[in-house]
């Protein structure tokens, strides 16, 4: 029989989180492994105005993403680039290519939710990448 998670409330103020900054983007991680035992991580996620992001890429995670500011242009395999604004939600399935950027002259910021959780594990090496690969300016 598999056993029930005991999980705790967590309340986290504005800015609060573990940073990852990455030099046009930075990310901040909400709760992931160790509070939500695993089923998922909720992290934040910001770049700055006329910013690629990450190429696009795939991995076995699905996302929820939700647009806390700004206008978020996003890639999506069938679907090609497109503009999400303030207020839009977006599922990406796992194994699913996926890219964004920031087209725009504002700050974009948006909510990632990532089931299974996981996904933070693999920053240290994101963090390295793009230090010798710094992103730069959105097409």
């Amino acid at each position: 029989m598999r056993q029930k998670a005991v999980l705790k409330p967590l309340v986290l103020g504005p800015g609060s989180g573990r940073p990852y900054p990455m030099g046009r983007m930075s990310a901040v991680f909400k709760a992931d492994l160790e509070e939500t035992h695993s089923m998922l991580s909720v992290s934040e996620w910001w770049l700055e105005a006329n910013s690629e992001g990450p190429h696009v890429h795939k991995h076995p995670e699905a996302h929820l993403f939700y647009v806390i500011e700004g206008r978020l242009t996003l890639y999506l395999e069938g679907r090609n680039w497109f503009e999400a604004e303030k207020g839009s939600y977006i599922f990406i399935p796992g194994d699913t290519e996926h890219g964004f950027e920031n087209r725009s002259d504002n700050t974009v910021g948006f909510m990632s939710i990532n089931i299974p959780g996981g996904f933070e594990e693999s920053m240290p090496g994101l963090l390295g990448y793009f230090e010798k690969q710094p992103l730069g300016p959105a097409r």
